[in-house]
């Protein structure tokens, strides 16, 4: 069985010398450089100085802070994908679960057998690999943000909004069941929300009058060309984050009462991706300048999400709007277009 390998090193937070040591020279066995702290606090130092580390293996009961508190910092605090792996003695099944829904991804008992750590590193590869394409995606994206006069801010405020509601929800509205995996995906897709634009005229895009009939359907159908186009990618591999993606780009358009496009779903018929990019996507439009209009204050663009639960967006998502209202106003403040004044 090939084994997935990687040139950045692995983290290994273990306060068990003997343990730690069996463990680490598995890894080196495998080829792997590796990276020992003895407690949670030190394996976060080192985490935090290492930014290349993309796999972190962490016991739970340690001295000094232990793993819950190590994977739900890194979850936090994370600007690329970290595999958290737990390695854990104990038995007690609500621990284990209480570290998965904490953000880790998968475990391992002790004692640790070679075997099944491989088979853990070669699932952790996996994901680690789809990770590595955020930067593939993004420049997609910005290539059809290109044709519509909209920069690479707009791309990372929309991530960065999604982001926010979808954390906030995570913690908040645990009915939603949004796991973190979940939450990571639907913050990557974004920015394929408006892929679709690269099959509509310079004509109707760059328009800076009110558009006519014809246009307008021109405009609206960026939503099932994306969406056609990520569909089919989807049904060929199968992949979840396609999913999401071709759920963000044909649905981001729909509204809560129906009235929206291009299916004209109600309520809970959209999906979740999309109920979440509607929000993120409107209110960056409102607050930046466009070819055919300028933008408005923060405060005005608040209020229209605001007024706009129930029949535009879905209001459990324009309540956790509200509540982290603050944290939209930083990311439009450090992400700010060049061209803002």
């Amino acid at each position: 069985m090939k084994q997935f390998q990687t040139s950045s090193p692995v983290l290994l937070i273990e306060d068990e010398p003997i343990q730690r040591k069996i463990v680490c020279g598995q890894l080196q066995a495998s080829g792997f450089s590796v990276i020992e702290a003895d407690n949670g606090k030190e394996g976060l130092r080192l985490w935090r100085e290492n930014p290349g580390i993309r796999l972190v293996i962490t016991d739970l009961m340690m001295p000094i802070m232990d793993g819950y508190n190590v994977i739900e910092l890194i979850r936090n605090e994370e600007n690329h994908y970290t595999y958290l792996l737990v390695l854990s003695g104990l038995e007690d099944r609500h621990s284990l679960v209480r570290a998965l829904e904490l953000g880790a991804d998968d475990y391992l008992t002790k004692p640790v057998f070679l075997d099944e750590l491989k088979l853990r590193l070669k699932n952790a590869g996996r994901l680690i690999r789809l990770d590595g394409m955020d930067d593939l995606v993004f420049g997609l994206a910005e290539l059809s943000g290109y044709r519509s006069g909209e920069t690479g801010q707009h791309l990372r405020r929309v991530q960065a909004y999604c982001h926010i509601l979808a954390k906030y929800l995570l913690t908040e509205h645990p009915e939603l069941q949004i796991t973190h995996s979940l939450m990571v995906d639907i913050v990557n897709a974004s920015p394929l929300h408006d892929i679709g634009k690269v099959a509509i005229p310079d004509a109707v895009l760059h328009k800076t009058g009110k558009l006519g009939e014809e246009e307008f359907e021109l405009i609206k159908s960026h939503t099932t060309i994306g969406g056609k186009l990520l569909l089919g990618l989807y049904e060929k591999n199968g992949s979840n984050f396609l999913k999401l993606a071709y759920e963000v780009a044909v649905g981001h358009h729909e509204k809560w009462d129906g009235t929206g496009y291009p299916s004209g779903l109600r309520g809970y018929d959209i999906p979740l991706a999309s109920r979440i990019m509607a929000v993120a996507d409107v209110y960056d439009a409102l607050t930046s300048d466009r070819c055919y209009k300028e933008a408005i204050t923060t405060e005005q663009a608040a209020q229209i999400i605001a007024d706009g639960a129930n029949y535009h967006f879905d209001p459990l998502m324009v309540d956790a709007f509200i509540k982290t209202e603050q944290d939209w106003l930083k990311v439009r403040q450090e992400l700010r277009d060049p061209v803002d004044p």
